[in-house]
């Protein structure tokens, strides 16, 4: 990993619907630029972000996607709008930051629900994109939503139960993940609080066999770091992304002549290997790295492929 770094320039982008985005550039002025598109969706960028990146060799940006991290309004409190929050006006969110920070083309990186928008940018706007760099591959179908929530509850069915039993009985056959959205806008702080802990708790689960990741990397955050995400994930997957069922995958030739590499754990249950094998058939410039000894959370070894593929699209 690179040195930290700190951004030499930041500010608040306003995208004239209410929202602010916060934005953050580093490393080299005159370098190739890239942006962090981060996961969650709702976790927001961190420091060690910036580290990904040669600051010699790259213009590295950064930003909070809308009402999480220091973007605002922010989605831990109830009386945010999230109505003008999807995948859609993400990527418009982008191309505006593109155009304010004057690049003409950028490096794409980012992993989990990041290279779902990353994808969703790209195939709306390929002429702006140099490179991608994916890690741990979604695209976020309807299929990949339910076995996160459902299916993969094979494998650990009393903490499924469990967070089936945090909504209302009512709906606990029905729509779970709509029905935590409703409880993550509720005006109770407790009820919030509780919802957040019930599905922070369950995606822990979804993780904790992976012997080289990052145990509680869902639920260790601040409190209104965790609101945000957790607000923000149950609209994003309970809507499926507003995107249409497989449609990344229809329009992946979109992305010929963009160069790609898909890095992915073998050992990720929660987001298995199959929908970065299917990606990586249709993107005729992708490269798949399979890591053996990786889950969703990485490992040493993932992040080595990561600083590899970056370092070799610096010279490009």
């Amino acid at each position: 990993m690179n040195p930290p770094i700190e951004p030499y320039e930041h500010g608040m982008l306003d995208t004239g619907d209410g929202n602010l985005v916060y934005w953050e550039v580093c490393g080299n002025p005159a370098g190739k630029p890239a942006l962090v598109v981060h996961g969650g969706p709702g976790s927001g960028c961190s420091t060690g972000m910036r580290r990904t990146f040669d600051p010699e060799r790259y213009r590295i940006v950064l930003f909070d996607q809308r009402n999480c991290g220091r973007s605002r309004p922010h989605a831990s409190d109830p009386a945010t709008d999230l109505s003008t929050n999807t995948t859609h006006h993400l990527i418009a969110d982008m191309e505006l930051l593109r155009e304010h920070l004057g690049i003409d083309k950028w490096l794409l990186y980012g992993g989990s629900w990041g290279s779902t928008l990353m994808l969703a940018y790209a195939e709306a706007h390929p002429g702006r994109v140099s490179e991608m760099v994916i890690a741990a591959v979604t695209t976020t179908r309807r299929s990949e939503i339910d076995w996160l929530y459902r299916g993969v509850g094979r494998f650990f069915p009393d903490a499924l139960e469990r967070f089936r039993q945090g909504v209302p009985e009512a709906d606990r056959d029905g729509d779970v993940l709509a029905a935590y959205s409703r409880l993550m806008a509720d005006p109770d702080p407790e009820v919030r609080a509780k919802a957040a802990h019930d599905w922070t708790a369950w995606e822990d689960t979804v993780i904790s066999l992976e012997s080289n990741g990052k145990p509680n990397a869902y639920s260790d955050r601040p409190s209104d770091a965790l609101l945000a995400l957790v607000r923000i994930c149950s609209h994003y997957f309970s809507n499926a992304a507003w995107l249409e069922e497989g449609v990344l995958l229809r329009e992946a030739g979109r992305l010929a002549g963009i160069p790609g590499v898909l890095i992915h754990g073998r050992q990720d249950l929660g987001g298995p290997l199959d929908t970065a094998w299917e990606l990586a058939k249709v993107w005729p410039d992708a490269r798949l790295v399979v890591v053996e000894d990786s889950g969703h959370t990485g490992s040493e070894t993932f992040r080595k492929e990561i600083f590899a593929a970056v370092d070799a699209f610096a010279a490009r």
